[in-house]
Parts: C-alpha cells; structure tokens; sequence
C-alpha cells in the first residue's frame, strides 16, 4: 500500500492554512477531479483523496488532533479502517449533484436560478515595512457586474423575453445517446437557452445580451500588521457578480512580502545578524540594536560566543489573525576577528598571547592535549 499523503499537500496548502483557504482549494482541486467531469486514469482516486484531506481539515477537532499527531493519532483517527480514510467511497461527498452543491449552494437546480459569482484572485506585492506594521493600499478591480438597464436579464424590455419552447423553461433536455452497452438517456443544458429557460428576441443595447458589463472600480485594502508571503486576504463580496440574484463571489489577494536588507523573518518573530568585537564579546558590552520600534539597548554578556543568540521579548510582528501578542526579536552575534591590525593593536594581541602561555593553557593547547595518545 502507498504511502498516504500530508492532508495539506493533497489540497495544495501549508499547515497551518485559515479556513477559508482550506475551503477555497477544495473547491477548486474537487471541481478539477470529480469523476464526473475529469475521465482521466486515477481522477477517481484522486477525488477521494482530496475529499479525505477536506473532511479531516475542515472539522475543528479532526484538524487539531491531525496538527498534533498527524496519521499517528493515538484515537485511531486518521487513515484506518471506520477513520477518516476508510473503504468509504467519496466520504460521504456523494455525486456529482453533491459537488455542484457545495460550489453554488444549490446543487443540480435549474441553470436560471440564483448562482454565486466567481472568486477573483489577485497577486499583491508589497514592502518588508507595510507587511510588518500594516497598511491601506488600493487595488483597481475589473469585474463583471449585472447590467443596470435590463436587470441581467440581457433583453431590450421584459416583453422581449420568452420562456424556451425547446426545454419549457426548465433549462435542461433529455437527449438519447447510443453506446456500446444499449442506449441510453442523459439530461443536459438546453441548446437553445443555454440553461436559462429564457430566450431574448432583443438584446439589450448597453450589454448586447450578455446580461452583465465589465466595471473598473478602485477597492481600499486594509492590510493586517505581521501578513507574510504566501498569505491571502479574503473580502467577501468584491468578486464576480452573482447570477439571477445570487451572491457575489468574494476577492482573494495573495501577498509578497519583499526582504528587507538586514532583518529576516521567522514566523513573527525577527531575525538580526550583528558584528561583534573580538573585545566586545570577550568582555560584555551595551549596544544600541536596531528593531522594527526603533533602537533598543542590548546587553552583550563577557565571554559571548560567535553563533549565540540572545532575545528581545515582544519585538517581533503582530498575529496577522488577531490578538494582543507579539514575537520576539532574536539577535545573532557574529564576531569579527580583524583582518589588519594597526601597530597598536598588534601590540596588545601579542601581549595577550603571551599571557595567555604564562598563566594558562591556550584553547589550542587545551584541543591539542585531547590527542596526546597521538603523540607518544
């Protein structure tokens, strides 16, 4: 048996993703695989897998327990016979009737009843600066949007519209198909009305009949203060407009957080690499450090060693998600040994091997006694 994939790589994901971005790949990854839509090899496997990883992340306390143990949950949970990724078929997701359900809202209906509008998706850039502490920006949308002057209906006035004589107003025929195992008789999309249930016999001048004009508009983005790349912003209702009065769809904005030449990020806490003195870490010091509030005093304890890592508490970024806490600042010492030494320097360094010989072992000598069996 093949190994089982991460629940997250299945829907495209990184742990920890929102709700609303576990929602928004499913969506996206079951419409691509349902057998009914996809016929080719292996979509029907991969459909039940996308729905296994969907049923775990998209229920609070499956979700949690597969975070903290992932398949090996001590509840028996995840991956085994009567769990989440039993001989259950489609979990549970059924049909195609299903799967249409869970995009619209409404599921095999028809076509000239309310539907929700697509989702727009955007890419967003912005700085190390804006990301840390938040921003308002604007973004200029296209979308389409339900004509004013006909209603969406597409026609020049309401006696303009008929109901289709071919489908009866239903939207959708039954058409008889001959296949290899007799015939048989499948339901589909009105040819004539394209699912509406409608015709027009006069288009409507501003749309030409589409039911929907293109709209530029500017929309204002509050940025949350400590968003990282790869993160998104949903905002409900800034997508595609609905059809026959559905809801619109909503807008997602993917960001990309450029670096900052010194600071890094972890998380939401602070990276900062600093060159030390050979002096200053041998015996201490008290600098003045950099961070995202401004300079802030740091002691360097005597005897610092290259690589050490000291910490300012709650000088980090903010949760991008909400709450009052903050993360750290950690500052990476990096000691410099001189390359050149003035006449003065060379002095005192040679002054201090010596002493070093006198009073006590060198480090070298200390490294080298470790090998005195070597010697003999």
């Amino acid at each position: 048996m093949a190994a089982k994939r991460d629940y997250y790589e299945v829907l495209g994901l990184q742990k920890g993703a929102s709700d609303d971005e576990i929602k928004r790949a499913y969506r996206q990854m079951a419409k691509k695989y349902h057998p009914d839509i996809n016929k080719e090899p292996g979509a029907e496997e991969k459909f039940k897998e996308i729905n296994e990883a969907y049923e775990v992340l998209s229920d609070p306390n499956k979700k949690a327990r597969y975070d903290q143990f992932g398949f090996e949950d001590p509840t028996g949970g995840f991956g085994g016979q009567g769990g989440f990724g039993g001989q259950g078929g489609f979990s549970g997701f059924g049909g195609f009737d299903d799967i249409i359900n869970s995009f619209f809202g409404g599921g095999r209906r028809q076509s000239n009843g309310p539907r929700q509008g697509d989702d727009v998706e955007k890419q967003m850039t912005i700085t190390f600066e804006e990301a840390v502490f938040g921003c308002k920006k604007k973004i200029r949308l296209s979308v389409d949007e339900e004509c004013i002057q006909c209603g969406g209906s597409g026609a020049a006035s309401k006696n303009d519209i008929k109901t289709c004589t071919k489908c009866n107003g239903r939207g959708r025929v039954y058409i008889r198909q001959q296949t290899i195992f007799g015939t048989s008789t499948v339901e589909s999309v009105c040819p004539d009305c394209r699912g509406k249930g409608k015709t027009v016999t006069k288009k409507c001048p501003e749309c030409n009949g589409t039911g929907r004009v293109r709209k530029t508009k500017d929309v204002e983005i509050t940025i949350p203060a400590g968003i990282q790349t790869g993160m998104s912003l949903r905002m409900e209702g800034y997508g595609q407009s609905g059809y026959n009065g559905g809801m619109p769809g909503d807008l997602y904005i993917q960001f990309n957080v450029q670096e900052h030449p010194n600071f890094k990020r972890n998380g939401q806490d602070i990276i900062l690499e600093i060159p030390l003195s050979v002096a200053q870490a041998a015996l201490g010091d008290t600098i003045n450090v950099p961070t995202i509030d401004g300079p802030v005093d740091l002691k360097i304890p005597a005897g610092t060693q290259p690589g050490t890592k000291l910490r300012l508490k709650g000088r980090g970024t903010k949760n991008p998600k909400g709450g009052s806490g903050r993360g750290d600042q950690y500052v990476i010492c990096n000691v410099l040994v001189p390359t050149s030494l003035s006449q003065e320097e060379k002095k005192l360094y040679e002054q201090l091997k010596a002493t070093e010989k006198t009073e006590k072992k060198s480090p070298w000598d200390k490294f080298v006694n470790g090998f005195k069996n070597l010697f003999k």
